[in-house]
């Protein structure tokens, strides 16, 4: 009983784990070594914004992350009009397709998977319909490369029982909330007693 006594309850933070899809290779690299750096768990792939929806149920079955950054390029084709037409949009449709199947993934495994998605000029309000919790760029402007890693990162290393809004991360971000916004999310940090 005496030795029972004596032992010392550790406590241990495990911060959420991260997939990120990204159409562009060498912000594939950026956005891997940025997470190293931090001393996040994450997995970077590289994949054409096109191949993104045929891809993203699988990876997400392979990696079984806690956030899912769906990234690459966009732009809208005709600036300054159309806001509301999805053709309007370089490559938003296959954003907004990812976001539905990983939509369907987390239905099928109950994983409460947090998802940012979109790049420089996304379709912001599709986006989230979609089912996105953060998107990019509700003023259809270009985005910080960055700014869905910060706000990954901040979902990553919050703790699971905080809900988490944009009013928490977007002073953080280089264009704030015209860049970024979002519905929220919980954090993903899990905090274990031993």
């Amino acid at each position: 009983m005496k030795n029972l006594l004596n032992k010392r309850l550790v406590e241990k933070a495990v911060t959420g784990k991260i997939l990120h899809l990204d159409g562009d290779k060498r912000y594939s690299q950026k956005a891997y070594l940025y997470y190293k750096k931090m001393g996040l768990n994450a997995a970077v792939r590289n994949i054409p914004e096109y191949k993104q929806p045929q891809e993203v149920y699988r990876l997400l079955k392979m990696y079984n992350p806690d956030i899912l950054v769906i990234t690459g390029h966009d732009s809208m084709l005709k600036k300054g009009r159309e806001y509301y037409n999805i053709y309007n949009y370089k490559n938003s449709k296959y954003f907004i397709q990812t976001v539905k199947e990983a939509r369907r993934y987390d239905k099928e495994n109950d994983k409460n998977l947090v998802i940012f998605a979109g790049a420089c000029e996304s379709y912001f309000e599709a986006l989230i319909a979609a089912g996105a919790n953060f998107a990019s760029s509700p003023a259809r402007i270009l985005i910080d490369f960055q700014d869905p890693l910060k706000v990954a990162e901040k979902v990553a290393i919050t703790d699971q029982y905080k809900f988490l809004t944009i009013d928490d991360i977007y002073e953080e971000l280089r264009d704030g909330k015209a860049g970024i916004n979002g519905i929220g999310a919980p954090g993903k940090k899990k905090n274990y007693t031993m």
